[in-house]
């Protein structure tokens, strides 16, 4: 039953996954054979396309992304749930404004780039409400947070919808109890509100940390290629693949999945860990619960 979307996967997944780590131990071009010749193809170069790793711009661009990820994914939790929670209340224009809320979302990446640049641009509205004249998309520490704003307005209303999706499925009831228990909003929303949605929490987080450490349309249309402010490690890859050095290009396509595989598999094993004691602490009651009916 499984065998057709194995096969699929390995097709689309296992098959270039492996080609590159192949291709990143060997160049291609020109070189001078034992003789003198000039001959052109591909020779095995063993760890020699890994040694960019080491290199200043390989560092940089790993640090902006880790960068973006962190601040991003931050802020974007804080206003997703945010957005959950008045997406949840009932009352009158709740459609429009959910409707609204998801735009962002929605808007192609390129098209969300190239409206933040005229935003950002020197005459644009930013400087125009701010009554500055910075240059947010030129290569420096304004181009970092233009990337952020950017991102995080692109991408909240997706915690938000799925943060919206777990607080759906809390029954009225608990909230009633805290009520009547005199539980203020506060402590409403730390005791009842964010244990009952960690699931869904947890998850958004996860598909956004393994989204945005793979980012470079957003960097790249807003601010432009090769700016060592902004350049992330897919920007990197990107430029030495057009530069058809495909063996380092494949070597830091190669490292780049290494580093996303190692966090979501630590942020995999902490959510496994901690949905597991969740459900065991539930089960555990709900047999509390039970032998003191049966007493």
């Amino acid at each position: 039953m499984l065998s057709p979307t194995l096969l699929v996967l390995a097709l689309v997944v296992f098959y270039p996954l492996v080609a590159a780590m192949r291709e990143s131990f060997y160049e291609s071009g020109q070189r001078l054979d034992a003789d003198g010749f000039v001959v052109e193809g591909e020779w095995f170069a063993g760890l020699a396309n890994y040694a960019g790793v080491a290199q200043q711009r390989f560092i940089n661009a790993a640090l902006n992304t880790t960068l973006f990820t962190v601040v991003t994914v931050s802020l974007e939790v804080v206003l997703g749930m945010a957005m959950a929670l008045v997406m949840r209340r009932a009352f009158r224009g709740r459609a429009f404004l959910r409707a609204s809320i998801l735009v962002p979302w929605a808007v192609p990446t390129a098209v969300a780039g190239l409206m933040w640049k005229w935003i950002f641009q020197a005459d644009g509205v930013a400087n125009a409400l701010l009554g500055t004249q910075i240059l947010w998309t030129a290569d420096g520490p304004w181009a970092k947070l233009a990337v952020i704003v950017a991102d995080t307005w692109k991408t909240a209303p997706f915690v938000g919808l799925l943060v919206l999706a777990g607080l759906q499925i809390i029954p009225a009831e608990v909230y009633e109890a805290a009520r009547v228990d005199g539980a203020t909003p506060w402590q409403t929303f730390r005791r009842v509100t964010l244990p009952l949605v960690k699931p869904a929490l947890l998850v958004a987080v996860l598909f956004r940390l393994m989204d945005a450490l793979r980012i470079f349309d957003l960097p790249y249309v807003l601010v432009g290629p090769r700016k060592q402010s902004v350049e992330t490690l897919s920007g990197l890859i990107w430029d030495e693949a057009t530069r058809v050095h495909y063996g380092p290009a494949s070597a830091y396509g190669t490292a780049l999945f290494v580093y996303i595989a190692v966090i979501a598999f630590v942020f995999v094993k902490l959510l496994g860990a901690d949905l597991l004691s969740d459900v065991r602490e539930r089960r555990l009651s709900g047999r509390r619960e039970g032998n003191a009916r049966v007493a």
